[in-house]
This record gives C-alpha cells, structure tokens and sequence, in this order.
C-alpha cells in the first residue's frame, strides 16, 4: 500500500512538472512534423519517368519486323511510351538533339537502329531494354517460322499473349519509411530515453526539498520508497512515450505496421532500461554533474541512433556506423524498423533482452547504494 502511494504521488507530481512534459512531448511532436516535411524528399526513392516519346523511321514497311514492332508499338503505348513516324525532309538526329523526341529509332527489313539521347539515360535505358525484349522475341518467332513453317500459327499465337516485355521485380517488396514514418520511430524512441532526465531527479529533489528525512522518518521501509518512486516514474514515461506514438499514427498517419503490441514491448523496455540509467547516475554522482552526464549522454545517444537523420547502414558509416551501435536508440530503433518493414517479430528479443539485464544491473546497483545509505 506504501508502495502505491509513493508511486501515485510521484505520479502527480511529474504530470505537475510543466517543464518535463513540455521536453518530453512538446520537442519531440515539433521535431517529428518540422523533420517529417522538411525531408520529405530525402526519404522520396521512387523515380518518375513520365511518358516516353520515340521517333521512327520505317524503311521496311512491308517487313515481317515491321509488322511484328506495329503490334508491339501498341503494346508499348499502354506503358506510357509512344511511337511516331519521321516526317518527310525531317531529321530524326535533329529532333532528337533539339529535346522534341526522347530517342530515333530507323527499321529496314532486318534491323533496328537506335539513337539514344544523353539527355535522359533513365528513358533511353527504358526504351532500350523494350527493343531489346522485342528483338529478342521476334527473332525466336522468325526462328521457329522459318525452320517449322506448320508451327507458324501457334507460335505467332503465343507470341500475340506476350505483352509483358519489361517484367518490373522490385527487391525491396516491403513497404519503405518516410519521411514521418521514419521520425515518429526516431521519436518515440528517443523520447523512451529521455525518462532518465526525470528518472535521475527522483531522489535528489527529495534531499533537496527536505522531504528525503520525513520519508525516513516515516513508518515506511526503504524498499517500497525505492520500488513506489520507480514505479510512478516509469508510468509517467510510459505515458509519454504512447502519445508520441498513438499521435504519430492517428494525427500524422505514420505507419507503425500491423505488429504494435511488439513495437510497444520494444519501447517499454527501453523505457525501463532508461529510468533506471537515471537512478543509477543520480547515485553514483553529484546532482549537477548527474543532469550534465545524462544531458550528453541523450543527445549522443540521439546522435548517434538516428533521431535526426537517417543511419542507412553500419557497414556504410565506418567508423561511425560501429560507435552508433553503442546508442540504446540505434537498437531500439533497428528492432522497431525490422518490425513495421519487415515484419520479424523475432527481431523483438535482442533490444527487449538487452535492455532488460542492463536495467536489473542498474537498478540493483542503485538499490545496493541506497541500502548503505543512512538515507534515502
């Protein structure tokens, strides 16, 4: 009963604390939509082409290869790019050059020809890799015709069926971040560390108030004034970190995926690791020197885990990239990201471990201090 009246007490003191809220919520929600439409276009991979137009020449209308690229010209016109023939006394080049045409294409009987524009390497590629397919096809097509003339019919058939001359296969299939998806998990995980601020405050402000010698005084035993001040500090940071969250997601429409139970496992044990990084600083230093270690240590942390800007890989960073593994945001935040991209719930055990052990060895740590202590 002690213990839940510690913690109900610690609770409505930290919710009166306007400073507190106003860093835990206020920074990161600003940060999140100043971030999120600043740097929309960083985290934009998608490439537009937009509508490709080629110039043709026909020198063999009669052909078979003209024949076989009029049916696929009109296949191609569904994709976006189109095909028109040269006008009389106009050079194709020319046209080319002066940017009215994205590439030249000349057919005679056997052959096709293309001039490509260094203008657009993206188009002239795309355009490429179609003739390419068409080429290839119809050469099989002529092949078969011309060694099995009765299979004709029923190769030209199948040949009619194939549309698909460019098959699109993406490697990333999973969904990507923007630029809000990214900072709102930057965010929650940063604000999750941030409860050591609060956290390191918990027993200080009690000696400094005078409070510390009354709470002695009282009929109360060290344990539940440990367990209560814990309890109702790791709530209030709990609460913090689910706004940042749920408003991310319902106000922002940041994607978090279809896993958040696990993502929200994630954050609350970086949160428990985090109010007990707090406790254990505040007992190993002087108040002055414990707000200085755990100011740098988060905006290091901060730094380092990607908060700001976008870590893409540890192999890519060098050194950097090594020392980032270091920050309890960088690894929350790769589980959180492994979660909602990839769906690996697996990927849940390695952070949640971790923080865990280093917060029973923190806050035994802080309670072993505490107990030698003639206070609290």
């Amino acid at each position: 009963m002690n213990t839940l009246s510690i913690a109900v007490k610690e609770i409505k003191k930290d919710l009166r604390d306007r400073r507190t809220l106003a860093l835990m919520l206020a920074f990161p929600l600003i940060l999140m939509l100043v971030l999120g439409m600043a740097l929309t276009n960083t985290f934009d991979n998608t490439v537009k082409v937009g509508d490709i137009k080629v110039l043709v020449k026909d020198n063999g209308m009669n052909s078979d290869l003209a024949q076989g690229f009029e049916a696929f010209s009109k296949e191609a016109a569904k994709a976006g790019m189109t095909f028109e023939r040269l006008k009389p006394q106009v050079s194709g080049k020319e046209e080319v050059e002066q940017n009215r045409f994205d590439d030249y294409l000349e057919i005679d009987d056997h052959n096709l020809s293309l001039y490509m524009s260094s203008r657009s390497d993206i188009k002239s590629s795309v355009v490429q890799g179609m003739l390419t397919a068409f080429a290839e096809k119809y050469n099989v097509v002529y092949a078969i015709v011309k060694s099995a003339p009765e299979q004709a019919k029923t190769t030209l058939a199948a040949a009619d069926r194939g549309g698909d001359y460019i098959k699109e296969t993406s490697i990333t299939a999973d969904r990507q971040p923007g630029a809000v998806d990214y900072y709102a998990l930057g965010m929650a995980s940063m604000t999750a560390l941030w409860g050591s601020l609060s956290a390191s405050r918990l027993i200080s402000e009690e000696v400094k108030e005078g409070t510390a010698v009354r709470l002695i005084a009282a009929p109360v035993r060290k344990y539940e004034i440990f367990i209560g001040k814990v309890l109702g500090n790791l709530v209030v940071n709990v609460l913090c970190v689910l706004i940042i969250v749920f408003f991310s997601k319902y106000v922002l429409k940041a994607y978090w995926g279809t896993h958040l139970v696990a993502e929200l496992i994630v954050l609350f044990s970086s949160v428990v690791m985090s109010v007990s990084l707090g406790l254990a600083v505040s007992y190993m230093l002087k108040e002055t020197a414990t707000r200085s270690v755990i100011v740098i240590f988060t905006n290091l942390a901060a730094f380092l885990g990607g908060s700001y800007f976008p870590m893409n890989g540890d192999d890519n960073l060098g050194m950097l990239g090594h020392i980032s593994g270091l920050s309890p945001i960088r690894w929350t935040n790769l589980a959180l990201t492994k979660i909602v991209y990839g769906n690996q719930l697996s990927a849940i055990w390695p952070p949640v471990m971790l923080n865990l052990v280093l917060a029973v060895i923190m806050l035994a740590g802080a309670a072993l201090i505490m107990r030698r202590r003639e206070g609290i």
